[in-house]
This record gives C-alpha cells, structure tokens and sequence, in this order.
C-alpha cells in the first residue's frame, strides 16, 4: 500500500506587516492550489505544522514541530493568515508548513 499524505502543503511567506511595521503574531501561508477567498474557506480552523530540524536531540529526535492555527483568508487570491503557538522564526519564510486536514467541519 503505497503512502497517503494527511495534509496539503502549503508556505510561509512572513508576518502580517504594514508598510513599515511587522506583526509577527499573525504568519502569511500560501496553501498549495488554493487561488481563491471561497477555496480557502474550507482550510479555516485547520491545523498548521511547521516542521524543521535542530541541533540538539530530544527524546532522541532532532525533528521539531511549531503548531499554529488557519484563522481567516488574507486577501482574495487564497492567502491565508495564521497564528502559531510560538511566533514563527524569520528563518521559516519561504520554507514549507504541512496544512493538516483536521479538525474536520465537513
């Protein structure tokens, strides 16, 4: 049986910011093949998971985990804001999130 991934993929592409001030509170994420403010709707309330490597091991893994939340669309083209228990690292713009598929409303 081959693998089945359980979420979709998706991209942080930074804080929510104005002109000249960031909010780091509140993090951009592009969903892959989400284009639109009624696609992304489905994706509200999803867990988000950025997943990177470290250092140090603990529990005997170097892998580590920020867990965050899809809170509501960002504009009209699919964007969609976000907010993760730790403010994500300026070093995870650009990098990969997994958008998992759960909690299900469906």
């Amino acid at each position: 049986m081959g693998s089945t991934r359980l979420y979709c993929k998706g991209r942080v592409l930074g804080h929510k910011r104005a002109k000249r001030n960031t909010r780091p509170n509140t993090s951009l994420i592009q969903i892959e093949g989400v284009s639109s403010k009624e696609e992304a709707q489905f994706y509200l309330g999803k867990r988000v998971a950025f997943v990177y490597k470290a250092q140090r091991e603990i529990q005997g893994s170097k892998i580590r985990v920020i867990w965050g939340r899809v809170t509501r669309p960002h504009g009209s083209s699919g964007v969609v804001k976000s907010k993760f228990r730790h403010n994500l690292p300026p070093r995870a713009f650009g990098a990969a999130v997994r958008v998992m598929l759960y909690p299900s409303r469906i």
